[in-house]
């Protein structure tokens, strides 16, 4: 059968159009559709980075006609992506000139180097002095010396003519990531101005070539993404912390996979910059407007204006723990799930800052994936550790993009004498998982908590992320048997209740929905609601036809890439896919069954794809009680009938609008809402 399945790179692709129809909304406020813009702009950056990267490769390599995903030959998807791109960039072109329209009814205004007021002339001339000029990295392109430039960093392409001279010389300006993109200029009559960093150099130009007796000079911005793909050397005299480290390092030079350019630049310009930076016909050239590395709009200044924010929302309590109170005396009675950041993630500091003061507390055991650069869960773990507590943390090195701030908690988790463990060879540690061993009555007793997400306080703030505390003896006897797996990992552990890749994810997801068909077909309760960020497995994905085929309904919340074609006569009639994108990130995996009417829920770390099937260590955990379940079920449903912020995925109108009942649902103020009320209810 054709077209079985969305070709993942062109899926992805599509999700990240979902993030710039926020950036679009004219219900979203306007500084928040600024960063929108900016999240959009910083998902294209990884995305070819990793994805593209890969694809290149392919499209390089010597299996002619190798297919990727989807059936699609690499040099032709290539252009596909290119072209996708390209409109993509253009539509968020025009929706930043909207907003800086819109902006400006607001009396906030863009402005360039040719537009700077006399009066504001002496703030930014020492602003410049005092805060740019000395971070500035300014190269004069030679024809002849060789010239490296580190990766993802946009430049400011120079070009200077002489009166006597017709070649020109060439230059180019980094533009510091370090150094903020926006400069706030003082308000003068209710009016507020602000220059990028890029006009700010412009409008300096003459300060940074002083020695150079130009008759003309001109500044066009390109930026280069290069492949992230990491390669780690064999060298057994070099330990697993040296060889990321050099591997992060050599990244600054891999080969370019992308290079956008201001399409006003001059065309001789443009081919020596090119030349210089090894940018070749293969790789993607998407020509822009006057402003790039639009990531930075992430950072957007608030301004002092609220009204055009979201209004903030205050962390709600976990109904039965108090912060101010011992948790694992209550955990001990029942199990307590968090809701990040409808709820505060400071449960699970509190939880490790308890265990790391605890006189009965014997060890604490935990898995570390993306950390905040100031962490209070490493500061608590090196509590832990000085106060004699055997503390093993398992961190994950390859962690993209994050490998260097890892790097930098091993070293300090390290040199407070915390057990550090790197894993598997061959496999990364996705789980999301901690055990402490406490000694009880001359007993040895566990406590844990299983997570969706990274023990980060920064993300909490804005991932939607399940956390169960627990004291169930047999689940944290497994997870203890996941630590054990990646200490000694020759040796295969057997579960009954977890699920844990690499070994036992697919066979068991594929058992479960097994047992959902044969369900249906006896004429019992049957179904399957998932909540995933991805799902690009085909054998999972072939299952769920199957499934489909045999009358079970299907229900799928699919934030990001979704290769699976709901809807489809025959094959996925009973198949429904939507994504929600609003002012949280989706980011809670949640498999549930219907198991003949007495549901069988999992929260988890691995979403549906082979990497997290097959190449990561990843644990789904089980919620037996019924409180919590409810809980769980009520949130999807929420998310589901969400016809405010919910798109249909892979429908026959790509990304329209969730249209599902008559009274405006958005899910995650709802969810809030409800949250809120269980809150008030038990107070």
């Amino acid at each position: 059968m054709k077209n079985q399945y969305i070709n993942r790179e062109i899926s992805w692709l599509d999700f990240n159009a979902r993030v710039l129809q926020e950036a679009a909304d004219n219900q979203v406020p306007l500084i928040e559709r600024l960063r929108f813009l900016g999240i959009f702009s910083n998902n294209l950056d990884e995305f070819f980075q990793v994805r593209y990267a890969t694809v290149k490769r392919i499209a390089q390599s010597e299996k002619t006609g190798k297919k990727v995903l989807g059936g699609i030959e690499a040099s032709i998807l290539l252009d596909q992506i290119t072209q996708k791109v390209i409109r993509l960039q253009k539509q968020s072109l025009e929706i930043l000139n909207a907003v800086e329209q819109a902006l400006q009814k607001e009396e906030i205004y863009f402005i360039d180097e040719t537009q700077v007021p006399a009066s504001q002339h002496a703030f930014l001339r020492d602003y410049f002095i005092k805060n740019v000029s000395p971070a500035l990295v300014t190269v004069i392109l030679s024809k002849e010396r060789p010239q490296d430039f580190t990766d993802n960093t946009a430049f400011l392409t120079v070009k200077m003519q002489f009166r006597a001279v017709l070649e020109p010389t060439y230059a180019l300006i980094e533009i510091n990531p370090e150094l903020d993109r926006f400069i706030v200029l003082p308000m003068e009559n209710g009016r507020q101005n602000i220059m990028l960093l890029d006009d700010l150099i412009r409008y300096h130009f003459h300060l940074i070539f002083s020695f150079f007796d130009y008759e003309s000079i001109a500044g066009h911005m390109i930026k280069i993404t290069r492949d992230a793909e990491l390669d780690l050397e064999e060298d057994a005299s070099k330990s697993y912390l040296e060889k990321i480290s050099e591997s992060v390092k050599d990244r600054m030079f891999s080969d370019p996979v992308r290079m956008v350019y201001d399409n006003k630049i001059e065309e001789d310009t443009l081919n020596f910059v090119m030349r210089k930076l090894k940018v070749t016909s293969t790789d993607s050239l998407i020509p822009g407007g006057r402003y790039h590395h639009r990531r930075d709009y992430m950072k957007f200044p608030s301004l002092g204006r609220s009204d055009l924010l979201y209004a903030p929302i205050e962390p709600l309590a976990v109904v039965g723990l108090n912060l101010e109170q011992p948790l694992l005396e209550r955990i001990q009675e029942k199990d307590y799930l968090l809701h990040t950041p409808y709820q505060d993630f400071s449960y699970v500091v509190k939880f490790l800052r308890e265990s790391a003061l605890d006189p009965k507390v014997q060890s604490i055991k935990l898995t570390v994936y993306r950390l905040s650069k100031l962490s209070h869960v490493v500061s608590a773990l090196i509590n832990a550790a000085k106060n004699g507590k055997k503390v093993l943390v398992q961190i994950e090195l390859q962690a993209r993009f994050d490998e260097k701030n890892n790097i930098d908690m091993a070293n300090r988790l390290e040199a407070a004498g915390v057990q550090l463990i790197f894993g598997v060879p061959g496999l990364k540690v996705h789980a999301k998982i901690c055990v402490i061993e406490r000694w009880e009555k001359k007993k040895t007793k566990r406590y844990g908590f299983i997570s969706t997400g990274n023990f980060n306080e920064s993300t909490a703030k804005v991932y939607t992320d399940f956390t169960l505390f627990t004291y169930n003896q047999k689940i944290l006897k497994e997870v203890n048997k996941v630590f054990n797996f990646l200490a000694v990992n020759y040796k295969v552990k057997k579960y009954k209740h977890l699920i844990v890749s690499p070994h036992y994810t697919r066979t068991t997801i594929l058992r479960l929905i097994d047992q959902e068909i044969a369900n249906r077909k006896a004429g019992l309760p049957a179904g399957i609601k998932m909540k995933l960020n991805n799902l690009t497995s085909y054998k999972i994905i072939d299952k769920f036809y199957e499934a489909s085929r045999a009358g079970v309904n299907i229900q799928l919340m699919i934030r990001g890439i979704c290769c699976l074609i709901p809807g489809v006569k025959g094959m996925s009639d009973n198949i429904e896919v939507i994504g929600v994108i609003d002012r949280f990130l989706e980011h809670s995996r949640v498999y549930i069954f219907e198991n003949r009417g007495t549901p069988q829920l999992y929260i988890s770390s691995a979403d549906m794809m082979t990497r997290n099937i097959e190449n990561r260590v990843e644990v789904a955990c089980p919620i037996y009680s019924l409180e919590l379940q409810e809980q769980i079920l009520k949130t999807f449903d929420i998310g589901w009938r969400d016809n405010v912020k919910g798109r249909r995925i892979n429908g026959v109108e790509q990304n329209s609008l969730n249209v599902n009942g008559d009274t405006f649902i958005r899910s995650q103020e709802v969810i809030y809402s409800y949250t809120q009320k269980l809150v008030e209810e038990c107070s």
